[in-house]
């Protein structure tokens, strides 16, 4: 029985320690984060725009990573996407009707290894417990 509780004490060890970069981290819960939207109905042969954001959730130097997004999925004829720093826009005049569904996928770098605060201290990112997100949204055009 002891041996058990041994085996059991050595996982528990390395899961919390190896499992993530950095526990804290991942008990916190930073990671990157797509906003939900509804997405505004379009109407065709009218002006559509929309915006989808991101941030680094509980991570108050956010502005710190670079975001990569990708959009996959059914994108109406006549909107263009166009990546912006921490958003994606999605804007023009759709020419047909329907459901269309897009999947958005978000990667997150730090900028830099470290960065200095305001008093010049050199202070380190910490990891991030994942670096990559997703999320299906809806485009329903009238």
């Amino acid at each position: 029985m002891k041996q058990y509780y041994s085996l059991l004490l050595v996982f528990c060890i390395t899961f919390c320690f190896y499992s993530c970069d950095d526990v804290l981290e991942c008990i916190i819960n930073v990671r990157p984060e797509l906003h939900n939207n509804d997405m505004d109905i379009a109407r065709v042969d009218s002006y559509y725009f929309e915006t989808i954001t991101a941030e680094v959730k509980n991570e108050p130097n956010d502005n710190d990573y670079d975001y990569f997004f990708s959009v996959s999925g059914n994108v109406p004829k006549g909107l263009d996407i166009v990546y912006e720093y921490r958003r994606i826009i999605i804007e023009g005049i759709p020419k047909e009707t329907g459901r269309y569904t897009i999947r958005v996928s978000l990667d997150v770098v730090a900028l830099n290894e470290f960065y200095f605060d305001e008093f010049g201290n050199e202070i380190y990112h910490a990891p991030l417990c994942t670096n990559t997100t997703s999320k299906v949204y809806t485009i329903v055009v009238r």
